[in-house]
């Protein structure tokens, strides 16, 4: 058989590689740490371990997978195309200046530059709370072209978390208002609220705001701002400290539902 493609997902820190039909179905799967190639269909052995074998670094167990739990399921039958998964952190800003990079005799930085740099760092921490028990997910489409920076499912619950670059700037933040530096001040809380709150109609579960500040030289609070969490780039890892809200199962259950395009289509 010929056509088989194979695309490689992370899951809890460790890398796996699927073999897809034609038309985005899993027939298989290699975990490289476990050393085994996971068959769906026992009749296409020679094809799937055909299609790794560029990829086979040492003796492989092949057979039939354990018995799947219901995220496992979720994900088998989730087409690639569908899968959020596999999106960068700043994925959305990484494509539009691919597509229009802006001219190069720019007296100052593009803007999207300072945005993407941001969304990079917060969602390179976020990955990192992984081997926490925490999923991340990154630059989530939703209707008329707005999008969640980033949604982090874990043991201490859900957040919709709003990325600003702030390098070296006072924030001063007067809900909703946020003000970085000398920059006109924006009603930025109420975008961070609103994501979170189509996150929770689209996932029926408690999605909470998080507003994180890169870079800062300082921060000040006229008030605490109503149900949003304002943290800092460095403060990122914290969220892993929180617990006592979701089971595993539920964890997996949430992120399955999350990472398929179609969860955010009617929000």
């Amino acid at each position: 058989m010929s056509g088989l493609r194979v695309v490689p997902t992370w899951r809890h820190g460790q890398e796996r590689l699927y073999v897809c039909l034609t038309d985005g179905r899993n027939i298989a799967w290699y975990d490289r740490e476990a050393a085994r190639v996971n068959l769906l269909s026992e009749d296409l052995k020679d094809d799937v371990l055909h299609a790794l074998g560029p990829f086979l670094t040492g003796p492989v167990a092949v057979g039939p997978p354990p018995v799947p739990n219901p995220a496992e399921l979720a994900r088998l039958s989730l087409h690639p195309d569908d899968d959020l998964a596999p999106n960068r952190p700043g994925e959305a800003l990484l494509i539009a200046l691919d597509r229009d990079p802006g001219p190069t005799h720019r007296l100052r930085p593009d803007p999207r530059r300072r945005a993407l740099a941001a969304e990079q760092a917060v969602g390179e921490a976020l990955d990192g709370l992984d081997r926490a028990g925490w999923h991340a997910l990154h630059s989530i489409p939703l209707p008329g072209g707005d999008r969640i920076h980033h949604l982090v499912i874990g043991p201490g619950g859900l957040f919709a978390v709003h990325t600003l670059y702030a390098r070296k700037q006072r924030v001063t933040v007067a809900d909703p208002m946020v003000t970085p530096g000398r920059r006109e001040p924006r009603p930025l809380l109420r975008r961070v609220r609103a994501d979170a709150d189509r996150a929770s109609y689209a996932l029926t579960a408690e999605v909470h705001p998080v507003l994180a500040l890169v870079g800062p030289s300082a921060v000040s609070l006229t008030a605490p701002p109503r149900e949003v969490r304002i943290i800092t780039d460095t403060e990122v890892e914290d969220l892993a400290r929180l617990g006592g809200v979701l089971k595993p199962a539920d964890v997996e259950a949430l992120h399955a539902m999350a990472r398929d395009r179609h969860t955010w289509a009617r929000v």
